[in-house]
């Protein structure tokens, strides 16, 4: 196994990953060629060598015109999926942009597959995302840990107009780590950097103990008098005497609307997303309703997985409530409340149609079942 530590002192963006890994070792044929399935407007990958510092470092830069077609998560998800990649580079780019659109998705309090990514959404993000993916992959890395991040302050300009440093993409994305301003009045942490840093590192604390096999600098674009604006990647394997365990996280989630059945089939397919374990508690909620918790430890770097397969299985079953229209006391009409369907679907990332059809279903099912009770 591989373990890779990001070190981001000088906090982390997407260009930044890309550099510190191919200065690392990674392939740059393997980069090109898998990169060159991706369905996106044609675009040039630029590797260069600078200084940083002192520092020797790998700058890559994408350039690409820029692009009118509105990337929502919903588009991005289908164009990835067709892409021509190994299955674990799909899941991890797909990882990467799901908690993206979860965290645009609170911030301009829109269901999941309507956020627009903005600049997130162009050339370059895309090559970012996928391209760090895919060095990870050709590096063998199968656990990803990092330290505290800096983020930078002050103002930064975007296409929403100007906004504080951190950017909210970036706070959302990278709730409950370690972050610190550094020192610098600029981002050095960007929204695409933070979402791959949500969807692949395990942990996020002070460099362990460890074999280094190899070490890399991922150089970013701005020079900075306070610091090198560099991300620092070391490869190798961690040592077996590292005394604060292997970084494991606990899942959880408080269940009303699950039918029986159904849990061992979750349980079963938590396995297979990578839990480590899998445990149901009885518990009491509100109104007296009896309810589980259900429980997942996962491993680091499996959490994404099981975070979208929790999301998936468990939550579709969310109550909805269903408008009534009577005619002389005979139900000539059933729909869904909308606010209700569309609360739903940002939170499980489902079409909202196909949930408002779902509602409806299970609506006329109920009043059947009720006509035809003694």
């Amino acid at each position: 196994m591989t373990f890779a530590y990001f070190d981001c002192f000088a906090g982390v963006a997407g260009d930044m990953v890309l550099g510190a890994l191919l200065d690392a070792g990674g392939s740059p044929d393997a980069l090109r060629a898998g990169l060159s399935g991706l369905p996106v407007d044609p675009f040039e990958l630029e590797v260069t060598q600078v200084e940083r510092g002192g520092i020797g470092a790998t700058h890559v830069r994408v350039r690409a015109e820029r692009s009118h077609v509105i990337r929502t998560w919903a588009y991005l998800r289908g164009a990835l999926g067709e892409a021509d990649l190994p299955a674990p580079v799909r899941d991890r780019a797909l990882a990467s942009f799901g908690r993206l659109a979860e965290a645009e998705g609170r911030i301009h309090r829109k269901p999941v597959d309507q956020v627009h990514f903005h600049e997130v959404g162009a050339v370059d993000a895309v090559v970012d995302i996928v391209g760090s993916a895919l060095l990870l992959h050709d590096l063998g890395v199968a656990e990803v840990w990092a330290s505290p991040v800096a983020t930078g302050t002050g103002l930064v300009r975007t296409e929403h107009g100007m906004l504080p440093v951190p950017a909210p993409a970036v706070v959302e994305l990278l709730g409950g780590v370690p972050i610190y301003s550094g020192g610098v009045a600029a981002e050095l942490t960007t929204p695409t950097g933070a979402a791959i840093l949500a969807a692949s590192a395990g942990r996020y604390t002070d460099l362990p103990p460890m074999r280094v096999a190899a070490t890399g600098y991922g150089a970013g674009t701005r020079q900075h008098d306070e610091l090198p604006n560099l991300l620092r990647v070391l490869l190798g394997e961690r040592t077996e005497d590292d005394p604060s365990g292997d970084g494991g996280l606990v899942l959880e989630a408080n269940l009303d609307d699950m039918t029986p059945e159904l849990a061992p089939w979750v349980l079963e397919r938590l396995f297979e997303a990578g839990a480590a374990d899998v445990w149901f508690t009885p518990i009491h909620m509100k109104k007296g309703r009896p309810g589980i918790t259900l429980s997942v430890l996962c491993t680091p770097g499996t959490d994404a997985a099981v975070r979208e397969l929790l999301w998936r299985e468990t939550l579709p079953g969310g109550k909805v409530r269903v408008k009534l229209g009577l005619d002389g006391g005979r139900v000539v009409n059933v729909a869904p409340e909308y606010a209700d369907c569309a609360r739903l679907a940002a939170a499980t990332g489902r079409p909202l149609k196909d949930l408002m059809a779902r509602a409806q279903a299970a609506a006329l099912a109920t009043l059947d079942a009720e006509d035809r009770a003694p």
